[in-house]
């Protein structure tokens, strides 16, 4: 099936966090954390991106962290690179690099901080998808960059750059998701980049989700997405309406802290730990998630 394919990338996806320990990114449980996610059926794997906390981690490790992940799905799943940055040079330069470490698609955030218009968001796209024969998803995430990707503009991208395979819109909005499905070609793939608005995005046409809850419950996402899909509305809704206060809870602090400090309880990964500004959750929280969990799990 050609990398292009958009089924490929369709399904439930996870934005795998980055595990660490004493300052380190701990290899030996970020790949117990793959083959859990693997085990627990996923459809795909999102290395580095907001959960595996990018903006933090160096271009050394960046890199070493999509390529340990490559690894450890050993073609088992197909992985997502997270090469975005808000420099268009340095996502270039690190989409160059990954593919050349075995990337095979790439997920590009809008570029943050510098705030260009749709102009300069247009031409930092077109130069990352210059650089490269392999697919690229877009990531629109507007409460983080202070930007969206307008639709005006991936539509422009597609109609330029076939390799831009997709968009994962975190931007909350129904009606953006609706004019996405209804202005771009079938082909074309729109992700839930929210936990919380995957199945009415999936019902306007979106083909899944990349999700940060699918960390510790990757079956129950994965069912959850195979049911809509498969047009069993009532039976995805049941477990979307059983998951939906887990979904409010990982982002009662920024995340990736919340499903981290879950993850952790679980003993799927060995630390909680993330890394600085973002610090480790409030005892309170950590209070309110166990709940969350505890009910979930019918304790």
């Amino acid at each position: 099936m050609s990398i292009l394919n958009p089924s490929v990338y369709s399904g439930a996806w996870t934005a795998l966090v980055t595990p660490m320990r004493n300052g380190a990114v701990d290899y030996s449980d970020l790949k117990k954390l793959v083959d859990f996610q693997v085990a627990g059926g996923i459809d795909g794997i999102l290395s580095v991106g907001t959960s595996g906390e990018s903006p933090t981690l160096t271009h050394e490790e960046h890199l070493e962290v999509i390529a340990k992940t490559i690894e450890f799905a050993a073609g088992r799943v197909p992985v997502l690179a997270g090469t975005g940055a808000n420099s268009t040079h340095e996502a270039v330069l690190l989409t160059r690099e990954a593919e050349k470490l075995g990337a095979q698609a790439f997920l590009h955030v809008a570029p943050y901080y510098n705030k260009p218009g749709q102009e300069g968001v247009y031409r930092h796209f077109a130069e990352i998808a210059s650089a490269t024969d392999k697919p690229i998803m877009l990531y629109s995430i507007p409460g983080r960059c202070g930007i969206e990707i307008s639709v005006e503009t991936i539509v422009r991208l597609r109609k330029a750059f076939p390799n831009v395979i997709g968009v994962k819109e975190a931007g909350g909005s129904c009606d953006k998701v609706s004019r996405l499905v209804r202005e771009l070609d079938p082909d074309f793939l729109v992700m839930s980049g929210d936990d919380s608005l995957t199945l009415p995005f999936m019902s306007l046409g979106a083909r899944g989700v990349i999700s940060v809850a699918s960390n510790l419950f990757p079956r129950q996402v994965a069912e959850m997405t195979a049911e809509m899909r498969a047009g069993n509305l009532a039976a995805a809704l049941k477990i979307h309406n059983a998951m939906a206060d887990l979904f409010k809870k990982f982002f009662i602090e920024p995340n990736p802290v919340p499903v981290k400090f879950a993850l952790a309880r679980a003993g799927v990964i060995g630390s909680p730990e993330v890394r600085l500004p973002l610090v480790e959750m409030s005892a309170e929280n950590c209070a309110v998630v166990a709940a969350a969990l505890d009910a979930f799990a019918g304790k």
